[in-house]
């Protein structure tokens, strides 16, 4: 295989794969063509799935490696980003990928949330760092959507839907960190009814750039006389540009860019370092008329941050494994290791060697995995927008289960990213290392994943804090109503049935542990709760994710039965053993895991508790 140019697109996907979830495991015709997704068809979905793979092969697969290179720099207080971002953003607008599951209130086609977790994979597994400016735009002008007084919708949501304006949330501080509550970011109330802002916010992805008109910060502070914590906080709607009352954008807002950071991945993406009022003239208004109800507003767009996170995690993931899949197949090295011995035998694809093809079906198995948990989240927000005034019961059941699955995917995905990633490294060998290829790329660009949007530790703190418990814990108990119910239909499988039952002991595992960690909190062992909480995520995401592989095999091999002989059936043949094969290697070798993690749960080993902060080392 020659070295690709640095500018060429290396970009792909599977959308066989995508096919399969949309309409053979997941069942998204069922909702179509009736409200609120009238407007869909299986056509109508086939042709966004591969119209925009090819818009992301053509237009921003190419510009990942340039925008790693480039980077983004600051010149008189406005941020550049690199060269052919901006075309990229006007055609991503133009060609409506952007505004899929938007309302045609306001703009958008309201497709199914299931679509547009597809298409948004293929947006941030061809540019990541790019991909991240839009999405901001789309998650903060969902929070005016849904909190906004009717007048700021009029004036917001049409602008940041369409790519004239973009969109940050702005949170972190540089003395706070993941501690939001301890924010000093000051707002200070005006006659008018607006307010004068005045903090500086860090770690603020597309603070600044040069790809919309203008930029609507979405910025958390203090009302002077507010409670203290992140109970006094509210949410302010505050322009880069002042608008005026014509709704042009006229003057800075006194927002400017102190810095941006120098990263070690993502690097197409700016990074900034925010100041508010300098000169006390940043002006901004209140999201909604209430004030401290910052937390719930941003928690809205935290939660669609938290998802798209997973998303670009498993994006990557898949694409660093389909690069190394083909190199694996390209690259000749060594004999066939049933000739190992023979210094005359032929050189094979390194695909042939044992440990390689583990490789490709660790990775494999793990990105079919979590992609088909992020699409079954989404076809729990496609049910709740379905059921909708027509069903409170199964309103309810979708949504728990999106609020206890959010974190999951978030982290795990995330997580797993950076590991799929460094496996694709290895599968390469020492070209993998280099910038010849693009898999160190997606190395870097991953890492960030399992930090922002909430580290991941604090993913699980959610999940075993209060996802658990949401409910009277009616959410968990169907999530492992709905395992138990595969289970005990293919507990005799005869293809199955073994590997079912390292679910259900994986599943009795992790139906036990959540118990301990209750009891734990309840004998005043809270300190072994944040111990064991990333332990309990990962365990609870492998269950996960094995019953939905296993429920993917269940379905490829109904569908292999149905096939016709020989040559006709030959590709989805193997398109499904490859299901098969996924599904079972996840549940012999990572599902065990999870009752030897169980295991070491009940140990309540507090070694991290109980050493000294002098202990750690002596230097």
């Amino acid at each position: 295989m020659s070295n690709a140019h640095p500018a060429q697109n290396r970009y792909k996907a599977d959308l066989r794969e995508m096919r399969f979830l949309l309409f053979e495991q997941f069942h998204l015709d069922e909702i179509l063509s009736q409200a609120p997704f009238e407007a869909w068809g299986p056509d109508e979905i086939a042709m966004v799935l591969d119209e925009s793979y090819k818009f992301c092969c053509e237009v921003l697969g190419p510009l990942n490696s340039v925008g790693d290179r480039v980077g983004c720099r600051l010149e008189d207080g406005n941020v550049k980003t690199p060269p052919g971002f901006k075309g990229a953003w006007d055609k991503l607008y133009e060609a409506g990928w952007k505004t899929l599951s938007v309302s045609p209130d306001h703009g958008g086609q309201g497709a199914p949330h299931s679509l547009t977790a597809i298409v948004e994979e293929f947006l941030s597994g061809a540019n990541a760092a790019f991909n991240m400016y839009p999405g901001l735009a789309f998650g903060a002008a969902e929070v005016i959507e849904h909190f906004g007084t009717e007048a700021q919708k009029a004036l917001y949501l049409g602008p940041m839907s369409n790519g004239t304006w973009g969109g940050t949330m702005c949170l972190t501080e540089p003395h706070a960190g993941s501690d939001v509550g301890a924010s000093t970011t000051t707002a200070t109330k005006q006659a008018d009814g607006r307010y004068i802002i005045r903090g500086t916010k860090i770690f603020i992805s597309g603070g600044d750039h040069d790809l919309a008109q203008n930029i609507v910060h979405l910025a958390l502070a203090r009302v002077e006389g507010a409670p203290p914590g992140t109970k006094g906080l509210s949410l302010f709607i505050i322009p880069k540009l002042r608008i005026n009352a014509d709704a042009s954008v006229g003057e800075r807002n006194d927002v400017n860019v102190g810095s941006i950071e120098h990263k070690m991945g993502i690097n197409g993406s700016s990074t900034c370092v925010l100041n508010f009022g300098e000169s006390d003239a940043c002006i901004g208004e209140l999201v909604g008329t209430v004030e401290n109800q910052g937390m719930p507003q941003m928690f809205r767009m935290m939660n669609g941050a938290r998802i798209s996170v997973g998303v670009q995690g498993v994006a990557v993931a898949s694409a660093a494994y389909l690069n190394a899949l083909d190199y694996a197949k390209d690259r000749k090295q060594g004999p066939n290791f049933t000739q190992w011995k023979d210094p005359t035998a032929p050189r094979v694809s390194i695909i042939q060697h044992p440990d390689v093809r583990r490789m490709l079906l660790d990775m494999k198995s793990r990105v079919e995995g979590i992609r088909a948990l992020i699409v079954k989240l989404a076809r729990h927000q496609d049910a709740v927008r379905a059921f909708t005034g027509k069903d409170d019961a199964k309103v309810s059941y979708h949504q728990g289960q999106v609020d206890l699955l959010v974190p999951l995917v978030k982290a795990y995905g995330s997580d797993q990213s950076f590991r799929v990633c460094e496996t694709a490294i290895q599968t390469y060998g020492g070209a993998g290392y280099t910038k010849d290829y693009p898999v160190e790329q997606y190395c870097r660009d991953a890492k960030i994943f399992s930090i922002y949007e909430g580290t991941n530790h604090i993913q699980a703190m959610d999940l075993v804090g209060r996802k658990l418990g949401q409910a009277g814990g009616k959410n968990l108990q169907a999530f492992l109503s709905d395992v138990a119910g595969f289970c005990k239909a293919n507990e005799k499988h005869a293809i199955l049935g073994p590997l079912v039952k390292e679910l259900e002991a994986a599943h009795e595992a992790v139906g036990g542990s959540a118990m301990r960690l209750l009891s734990w909190s309840h004998m005043g062992k809270g300190g072994l709760i944040p111990l064991a909480a990333n332990r309990f995520l990962e365990m609870m995401s492998e269950v996960a994710v094995a019953w939905l592989l296993l429920e993917g095999a269940k379905i490829a091999l109904d569908k292999t039965a149905a096939l016709p002989e020989g040559d006709a059936g030959a590709k989805d043949r193997a398109f499904y053993q490859g299901k098969l094969h996924a599904a079972a290697y996840f549940a012999r070798s990572v599902l065990p895991a999870v009752k030897l993690d169980a295991e070491i749960m009940g140990r309540e080993d507090s070694s991290p508790l109980d050493i000294s902060d002098d202990s750690f080392a002596t230097v």
